[in-house]
């Protein structure tokens, strides 16, 4: 087993959080309720409640992907279940339907904004991770890892967001 260092300091309220690589997050709060703030990892911040003393505790994260599956650790073969669950999960919140995901792929909207010159190369490849739910699907089933999954689902969020915005500017989007 790989050593792994930790250490911490307190300064008032507030709890500085260090990994091997320097700052890791600021947390604040103690047993039984914290809220963590991120600086040096990935994710957004994270509210924690908990019973102390039995281990029993439940973590948010905050942003745009916050009702994703949250686990710290996965056990071999649960990768391919928490890709499905995460894939539902977007389904669900991006293209529920009569919102405005939902129009974006009835209208065939993302292909319209594909085939824009104006949209930038970069917008160009966020938006193709979206222009159909396979391609969707494909771009979460490539993940090779938990943090990956979480990059990569982000991302779609982050896609489904601006495909609304720059549809919503060019009048093709009725509000939701």
């Amino acid at each position: 087993m790989p050593f792994r260092f930790r250490r911490s300091a307190r300064l008032g309220p507030l709890r500085f959080n260090f990994a091997n690589s320097g700052l890791s997050s600021i947390s604040l709060g103690g047993p039984g309720a914290s809220f963590n703030i991120p600086v040096a990892r990935s994710g957004g911040a994270r509210t924690t409640v908990g019973l102390p003393g039995t281990g029993l505790s439940w973590s948010v994260e905050a942003g745009p992907a916050e009702s994703l599956p949250n686990s710290r650790r996965l056990k071999p073969g649960q990768l391919d279940a928490l890709k499905a669950s995460c894939l539902n999960v977007l389904h669900q919140q991006l293209f529920q339907p009569g919102g405005s995901g939902a129009q974006l792929l009835e209208l065939n909207q993302v292909s319209r904004l594909l085939n824009d010159p104006a949209i930038g190369e970069r917008t160009s490849g966020l938006l193709a991770l979206i222009e159909t739910p396979e391609a969707m699907e494909a771009y979460l089933l490539r993940a090779q890892g938990q943090d990956d999954l979480k990059r990569r689902a982000k991302r779609c969020v982050e896609a489904v967001q601006e495909a609304n915005r720059l549809a919503r500017a060019r009048g093709w989007l009725t509000q939701a």
